[in-house]
């Protein structure tokens, strides 16, 4: 890419902030999921982690809507800052997470120079932001547990929601945002289907 299309545009701010800002809350609200949901794991606590992925799909969207780098880094980084301030339940410390999350899925963008952004693509962006997040939860929240019981089948189980979760539905999900024509300022209007 040329320096000129690396560029951030007005709307690019605009919208990767609207996306960020709807995910913040999401994220919010989703914390009272997960904390609702742990007596249904209690059979196998590492299991909750497979409602993990919609904590990682801004990264993802961020990078398919706006595919400029940084992207992802700032949608994800965002929307854990607005869910911080709206008073997550893990406070403060999912910006740092937020942070190391949207590395991961923006490796993915960078892997390809940011030229793909096909469902393979987005399914490694997931799948990267993923594997971020079980790094981050391995040493920050999960260090006292027992490593093969439950940091092991966590961190597996994380990566395989954030890839189908964030990445394939993060996918689907800007199709469909696309198709809508709210997207038309943006390429991935190019890859809308015609009417």
């Amino acid at each position: 890419m040329d320096n000129t299309t690396n560029r951030w545009r007005t709307i690019d701010i605009v919208v990767a902030s609207v996306i960020a800002v709807a995910f913040g809350v999401i994220f919010w609200a989703w914390g009272l999921v997960w904390s609702a949901t742990e007596g249904a794991f209690a059979f196998f606590p590492p299991a909750q982690t497979l409602l993990y992925g919609i904590w990682l799909m801004p990264a993802v969207i961020g990078g398919l809507v706006i595919r400029k780098p940084g992207a992802a880094l700032y949608c994800e980084t965002v929307a854990a800052v607005l869910s911080a301030l709206l008073g997550s339940q893990w406070a403060g410390t999912v910006i740092p997470q937020g942070i190391v999350q949207g590395l991961g899925a923006e490796l993915a963008f960078a892997a390809f120079r940011y030229r793909s952004y096909r469902l393979p693509t987005a399914v490694l962006a997931g799948a990267l932001t993923g594997l971020s997040a079980a790094l981050f939860d391995f040493f920050v929240w999960n260090a006292d547990y027992e490593l093969t019981d439950y940091r092991i089948p966590y961190a597996l189980l994380t990566i395989v929601s954030a890839t189908v979760v964030a990445g394939a539905g993060g996918w689907l999900l800007t199709k469909a945002l696309a198709n809508t024509g709210a997207l038309d300022r943006f390429p991935v209007a190019r890859d809308r289907a015609p009417i």
